[in-house]
């Protein structure tokens, strides 16, 4: 079982529904959750994230409607099919070169506001799009119940 915790960031001026979509979709890229997978109540979410159950309840519609989840009457909101590759795992050799660089980055002294800077410019730079900030999503994995 995942347990996973949204972290809503009110001062992004994004709306909390979205950063739960976004959130979820991080997740689901990086592996960290998989098809199976049982997200969290909107009462557990309303709960850990200071959220109205009704804008968690939203988030998992459009989750929904993307074909990404689906919810089971009585047993909750369950995780449909991955958006995840090989390459984005926690496990892959990019994530390892990342993280490296991440620690020189911040032995530079840089802050995490920094880093967050100069990612967003070479995402731009290399994807030639808009970029979006995607805030912690926090999981762990456990077995049994």
């Amino acid at each position: 079982m995942v347990a996973v915790e949204y972290r809503i960031d009110r001062r992004s001026g994004v709306p909390a529904f979205q950063q739960i979509v976004q959130q979820t979709k991080q997740a689901l890229r990086l592996g960290v959750l998989v098809p199976g997978d049982r997200l969290p109540t909107a009462k557990e979410v309303s709960e850990t994230s200071a959220v109205n159950p009704n804008t968690t309840l939203k988030a998992y519609r459009e989750l929904e409607r993307e074909g990404l989840v689906e919810p089971r009457p009585g047993l909750g909101t369950f995780v449909r099919r991955t958006l995840g590759r090989p390459e984005t795992g926690t496990d892959s050799p990019l994530y390892g070169e990342l993280v490296a660089w991440m620690s020189k980055a911040a032995e530079a002294g840089l802050e995490q506001e920094d880093v967050a800077a100069l990612v967003a410019s070479a995402l731009e730079q290399q994807y030639a799009a808009g970029t979006t900030a995607v805030t912690g999503v926090r999981t762990t994995r456990s077995t049994g119940e």
